[in-house]
């Protein structure tokens, strides 16, 4: 069973079978990536890969199928098309673009890394893709996808082994 995230007349939601999250997307919606920053959240199928979290934020790993580790405050993921190391974690200090994993928000508390443009990896086609925490007021996000911390952790929990997030744009 997959986590489907779409619109829902004014609102993004993810559904898990029966369970239904509020969620929210890239601020360009969900549709076909055309390329690196364009705020867009790919349509698609994209396998979970593994789970981080803040040891320092959370009493224990998240309760989850999945392999998880802990965000140092060195953990970066590198988003520069041109280097070697695109859509890959990278550790800091680090020369090119990149993202850093140690937010000083709470947004990547925990953070489910989804297999997008990873196997081979694309120059330009999208790094970093990411379920995590929402920020309040479900506020866009650069093309991931977010639910609250308690509904990201409830879903994990639910969440087996062949379970992926699907990005679909409304019908």
């Amino acid at each position: 069973m997959d986590l489907i995230v779409t619109r829902q007349g004014d609102i993004w939601q993810a559904r898990f079978g029966d369970r239904i999250w509020r969620a929210a997307v890239g601020r360009s919606g969900i549709a076909p990536k055309r390329a690196e920053g364009d705020g867009i959240s790919p349509t698609g199928c994209w396998p979970i890969r593994r789970v981080l979290y803040r040891a320092d934020k959370l009493p224990s790993a998240p309760v989850t199928v999945f392999p998880t580790a802990v965000i140092a405050p060195d953990d970066g993921w590198c988003d520069a098309p041109e280097h070697p190391a695109y859509n890959r974690p990278v550790k800091l200090p680090f020369a090119a673009s990149h993202e850093e994993m140690w937010r000083a928000d709470d947004l990547y508390d925990i953070v489910v890394v989804l297999g997008q443009n990873d196997d081979p990896v694309i120059p330009g086609a999208g790094s970093a893709i990411f379920l995590h925490v929402a920020s309040a007021g479900y506020g866009s996000t650069a093309g991931c996808a977010s639910m609250t911390r308690d509904d990201l952790l409830e879903f994990l929990a639910l969440a087996g082994p062949d379970t992926r997030l699907c990005f679909r744009e409304a019908p």
